[in-house]
């Protein structure tokens, strides 16, 4: 017998939000799943509960973005309810009135970076990485992992927490090489002070149900045993159907049930999938039944077939040697930071990003304080093509006295006309204080 457990369900399918009236990208994802969960009753059973989504506020966007002349430039009021909506499904959970929580809500957001010029990839803020900064301020400081399988590399959720120790982000999507955004490979492994938190874990096209449950058995649960988060986050893109119009993977309903099972998840939140017929309503309803416990076994999307979607042994094997290579690189994360560090203060990357939703391109110079004792201070220097330049000093959660100290005489020093900077911020997430001159 599986373990009833209660599960929590918000939905908001955002009908006045849309990247055009025919792009995958509109609120008939989500209708489709309603019905579907009308239909077969799923809100009959006394452990799954519906509630509304609420409304996240500018200072939840600003305690975790940079955005770019300001936050309000970059949304609409259903990126709000979309992120209030995750922020609401954390809420139940922490509060004890369900055992896990799944929000299907709309605008997306696992391609939203820390700082946000723009659109990129239908994403314009982070709703997860939002929702995570909300219930730290609220309920004090959470380990969480954030498990993301979305086809498509989470690079936003692995910007926003690439210098984070207490945050663990493993992706497992279809390889860079052959879909947007090209990133996401197993040598991209977190900054200096949190080598180890960011997994990439990328897979070849057309790996079915064998080979994601293999890499959940074999290499993600492992790592969340070591890691022991205080809540699991399921980033839960649903692109990897074989159904799929823009990836080329082929996993099933049945796969993603089971792999909500192993993983369960506290809370999970939808990110993309475009099959918005054949895909969503199945997967959606199976992933509802594997959290609450019931029996999903009956669930199948219509075409459904194993032989049409087995991986072949190429895929299988080269699967297998991807996750040893990864797990090995896990357990040797400790002995990383002497030799990349190598006794500088700071560390610098620059990286060119293109927001392909909004067609802008932002070069970003950024730079962390290298300590043992926190997250270390960082300092962002971005120029985008919109003629927009930005400068921010972030001190991260839990920081050192001396990250904090250098972190806000670096602030200080700062001649904003000097340097050419439209826009100068400064954001403390222990005191939560956002400034922008």
């Amino acid at each position: 017998m599986k373990k009833l457990r209660k599960t929590g369900l918000v939905f908001f399918p955002a009908f006045d939000w849309a990247i055009s009236p025919t792009h995958p990208e509109r609120e008939e994802r989500l209708l489709y799943t309603q019905d579907q969960v009308f239909e077969e009753g799923l809100l009959d059973f006394d452990n799954i509960v519906e509630y509304k989504p609420g409304l996240a506020t500018i200072e939840d966007i600003n305690r975790i973005h940079i955005c770019v002349p300001d936050a309000r430039s970059v949304i609409t009021e259903s990126h709000l309810i979309s992120a209030g909506g995750a922020i609401t499904a954390a809420e139940k959970v922490l509060a004890g009135e369900v055992d896990n929580a799944f929000a299907l809500v709309r605008p997306p957001g696992h391609h939203a970076m820390r700082v946000v010029h723009g659109a990129r990839g239908f994403c314009n803020i982070n709703i997860e990485a939002v929702m995570i900064e909300h219930f730290r301020r609220k309920h004090g400081h959470r380990r969480v992992a954030v498990i993301d399988t979305d086809c498509h590399h989470g690079d936003g959720t692995q910007d926003i927490y690439w210098h984070d120790p207490d945050t663990l982000y493993i992706s497992i999507h279809q390889d860079g090489r052959t879909l947007y955004p090209g990133s996401g490979f197993p040598d991209e492994f977190g900054g200096p002070n949190a080598l180890g938190t960011t997994i990439n874990i990328p897979l070849p096209p057309e790996t079915s149900d064998e080979g994601f449950l293999y890499v959940l058995e074999e290499l993600i649960l492992p790592i969340l045993s070591e890691f022991k988060p205080d809540l699991v986050i399921n980033s839960a893109g649903q692109d990897n159907h074989y159904t799929d119009p823009i990836t080329n993977m082929r996993f099933s309903a049945q796969g993603y049930a089971r792999l909500n099972e192993r993983l369960n998840p506290d809370i999970a939140v939808l990110e993309g999938g475009y099959s918005i017929e054949g895909a969503l309503p199945y997967v959606n309803v199976g992933i509802i039944l594997a959290m609450a416990g019931l029996d999903y076994s009956h669930v199948r999307e219509p075409d459904y077939n194993t032989g049409a979607i087995r991986q072949s042994d190429d895929i299988t094997r080269h699967i297998r040697e991807v996750s040893t290579d990864v797990l090995d690189l896990w357990k040797k994360r400790r002995t990383f930071k002497a030799g990349i560090v190598k006794g500088a203060k700071y560390a610098r990357r620059n990286r060119n990003i293109y927001y392909d939703t909004d067609g802008i391109q932002e070069q970003q110079e950024e730079t962390v304080r290298i300590c043992d004792d926190c997250g270390g201070f960082i300092a962002i220097d971005s120029m985008a093509s919109t003629g927009n330049r930005v400068y921010a000093v972030i001190i991260p959660s839990r920081s050192c006295d001396l990250c904090r100290l250098e972190g806000e005489k670096h602030y200080a020093s700062i001649n904003k006309a000097k340097m050419g900077v439209h826009y100068l911020v400064f954001q403390d997430r222990d005191r939560d204080i956002y400034l922008v001159q």
